[in-house]
């Protein structure tokens, strides 16, 4: 990553075990139009960089010492998030939810005292975020029976917005199991809102 890039930083996150996947190449293009934009882009594969989700001791909150360090890996992922300007997240909706390696990763890395509360004092602040679901159902399927607003709920309020991100955006990428290179249109038009 160049400190001196144009855009500023940008970190794209992929959950998504096969490369070949439509997530994969919704990711792919991410990081090729924040580049093409002037951005300094980091890729987390979170799969191919083999990250752990589960969560340990030297990893779990502890309320009475917002000092805690936590392991090397969680403090390198930190490192990233700290390091970046703008998050994109492109992941498949599981059972109306992240993947359990997305959510391990927010669980692990977006922890106490440095995405929020204790020593964080605002370390996420003025970032600006775009999450990218696909979503198998049709979008009339999906908002009919109301997930759009519960999912973005807590991806906007629950996640970004409570660790001090206010600028944040839910994209869903719908009838992702046909929608085909048509959902690369969805990724140029929210990833080129993101230049400033």
């Amino acid at each position: 990553m160049s400190a001196a890039a144009p855009g500023g930083r940008a970190l794209v996150v992929l959950a998504h075990p096969r490369t070949d996947s439509l997530t994969a190449q919704l990711a792919g293009r991410a990081r090729s139009r924040l580049a093409a934009d002037g951005f300094a882009v980091d890729v987390l594969d979170l799969h191919a960089e083999g990250f752990d989700p589960r969560m340990g001791p030297e990893d779990e909150p502890d309320w009475a010492d917002a000092g805690k360090e936590y392991s090397a890996e969680v403090r390198a992922h930190m490192a990233r998030v700290a390091a970046a300007d703008v998050i994109v997240v492109v992941f498949p909706l599981w059972w109306f939810g992240l993947p359990a390696i997305l959510k391990g990763w927010i669980d692990r890395v977006w922890n106490y005292g440095f995405a929020y509360g204790g020593r964080s004092r605002g370390t996420l602040t003025g970032k600006r975020m775009l999450w990218i679901p696909l979503v198998s159902y049709s979008e009339a399927e999906f908002t009919r029976a109301g997930w759009d607003r519960t999912v973005e709920h807590t991806l906007r309020v629950g996640i970004s917005e409570f660790c001090g991100i206010k600028d944040t955006a839910v994209r869903f990428v719908y009838d992702s199991l046909r929608v085909g290179e048509a959902a690369l249109d969805t990724v140029d038009e929210e990833v080129g809102s993101q230049r400033r």
